[in-house]
């Protein structure tokens, strides 16, 4: 695959992702229709349109925690790395759900208004110099922007027209939404809220992106801390031990003063490349070698190891970096070659693996 890739590829994988997804999100909203009334007092029953608009707003931001979760429990945890091949999936779908929210709210609470519905949505409460009572309906609006515009931009000729630094730290802007959600919500819906669900539902949900970012991150910080063993006047550095690399899997190694290094072993030879993929600077490392290449855990782009270079007709390139073994050690020049270059896999012999 490769950034320059313009038509959409469906396969099984993605098709069976969105199902899932899919089936998910009828699911919720209706057992959250059937059952939610249940579960509220006889004197504060709401009415079906605000079950409806309760049912997609709940649902998108239970779908949005999820996304947010995703990538650090892909780090802290492999088997979770195939929520992350098609996330953007998932956000496509989220700002989807928070349309119809939106749609749901306009329709219930603004339709009747004398004045246009999106007039009277932005002026019908302009108390914003107090807590109690603030429009928290800003904080939702501007939340739908960010998602809407995420879900536009998602496809990979935004990447790469927008080129990939600008698209991510576009995409950055997921958590300005979460937090203008939580914001919405703590403002709007947890004051008037009958019974704690909405209130437990929002601070659960916040509490883990929060916990789950934050420990994944000293996990991370640790190990770059502890393999950081790069001294500048040595050429060449201890990275691992061969038995440290599984089949077709790499390790990743963390220098002082560069970035990170994934050390593929596959076909009984070892070969380093950056860890950072070209298409959108995903984890090579926590990828696999499928086919003789190198394949991005993110969205599945492909390198072949002993050059770095994707597969024609697509032109990414990586940074490669020479190894060499002595006994079980593996050892690494940090110096990175110029994308592209070309390095001598290094045979693994009978006695070092």
């Amino acid at each position: 695959m490769s950034a320059r890739y313009v038509p959409v590829s469906w396969n099984r994988n993605k098709i069976v992702y969105d199902l899932v997804l899919l089936l998910g999100i009828c699911a919720y909203l209706l057992i959250f229709i059937r059952f939610a009334p249940d579960f509220q007092p006889s004197a504060a029953q709401p009415d079906e349109n605000t079950i409806r608009m309760r049912a997609f707003g709940s649902c998108a931001f239970l779908l949005l925690t999820l996304i947010l979760c995703i990538g650090p429990l892909a780090r802290l945890d492999e088997r979770f790395l195939p929520l992350l091949y098609n996330r953007r999936h998932f956000g496509v779908l989220t700002a989807m759900v928070a349309l119809a929210h939106a749609s749901a709210v306009l329709g219930w609470y603004f339709d009747f208004s004398p004045r246009n519905r999106y007039e009277a949505l932005l002026t019908s409460n302009t108390s914003y110099a107090q807590v109690l009572g603030f429009p928290f309906e800003a904080f939702g609006i501007a939340a739908l922007i960010i998602l809407v515009l995420l879900a536009v931009t998602s496809h990979d000729f935004w990447l790469s027209f927008l080129t990939p630094p600008v698209w991510k730290a576009l995409h950055m802007s997921v958590y300005l939404a979460y937090l203008l959600i939580v914001l919405h919500v703590s403002l709007g819906g947890i004051q008037s809220a009958a019974n704690p669900a909405l209130p437990i539902l929002v601070g659960l949900g916040a509490l883990t992106v929060g916990v789950l970012h934050a420990f994944a991150g000293w996990r991370e910080t640790t190990i770059d801390a502890v393999q950081a063993k790069v001294e500048p006047e040595q050429p060449w550095v201890h990275a691992c031990m061969v038995d440290d690399i599984p089949d077709d899997c790499a390790k990743v190694v963390s220098l002082e003063d560069s970035e990170k290094i994934a050390i593929f072993r596959y076909d009984g030879k070892l070969s380093a490349v950056t860890n950072l993929c070209a298409h959108q600077n995903g984890p090579l490392g926590e990828g696999r070698v499928v086919d003789g290449c190198i394949t991005c855990p993110w969205h599945g782009f492909q390198y072949r190891p002993e050059d770095g270079c994707a597969p024609p007709p697509f032109t990414e390139k990586l940074a490669t970096y020479r190894l060499k073994l002595d006994g079980r050690r593996v050892l690494l020049d940090p110096r990175p070659n110029p994308r592209g270059t070309f390095v001598e896999p290094v045979r693994i012999s009978a006695e070092a693996s």
